[in-house]
């Protein structure tokens, strides 16, 4: 007989990924604080190619409102600047010699309030994976229980526990977003 403990196992580490994926996603969202992650996953088309910025350049954060972006070659500074420009950072790069310096403005009211909506959606997104797992894991504990598998007070225990997992992991994403919208909101 299969317990339905491995069953919910299973999609944990899967749940773990959609957490993990929402932290990257909420680190590219601006704040009032300048940050590499606010640009380094720009697409740059460089040599008929497309590189994360990353990839082209060290990228640091020498102040709260300054990012620097210092190409690995200066062949870069060009094709980093168009794409920079491009980006919805909301910043105009400024080329020094072989950096390139983003000067964060501050962030309007309705830029705040443009963040915010980005903020929910991607909250939205990760609640909606995180049930799709659980759906995942309650149609395999109702099919093992109909093959009798499981035993019918198990599965019960299942949908029991399997709320429980989706409840925790639904904290920690409403904890994410709350941090995020302080960050914005300074």
């Amino acid at each position: 007989m299969e317990d339905y403990k491995d069953i919910i196992e299973k999609i944990e580490p899967e749940m773990e990924k959609v957490i993990s994926f929402l932290e990257r996603e909420l680190a590219k969202i601006r704040t009032g604080r300048a940050s590499a992650s606010l640009v380094e996953d720009i697409i740059v088309e460089c040599f008929n190619q497309k590189f994360p910025l990353k990839q082209l350049a060290a990228i640091s954060s020498p102040g709260p409102k300054q990012i620097v972006v210092q190409p690995w070659d200066k062949s870069y500074i060009e094709p980093i600047e168009k794409a920079i420009s491009r980006s919805s950072l909301g910043a105009a790069p400024i080329v020094d010699k072989d950096l390139i310096r983003i000067s964060l403005p501050p962030l309007s009211d309705e830029y705040r309030a443009s963040l915010l909506r980005i903020l929910s959606e991607k909250q939205e997104e990760a609640r909606k994976t995180i049930r799709h797992w659980r759906g995942e894991a309650w149609e395999e504990v109702q099919e093992k229980t109909k093959d009798g598998e499981i035993r019918e007070d198990d599965k019960f225990r299942a949908k029991d526990k399997l709320q429980e997992l989706v409840d925790g992991y639904n904290k920690k994403i409403d904890e994410m977003g709350e941090r995020k919208k302080k960050e914005i909101s300074q």
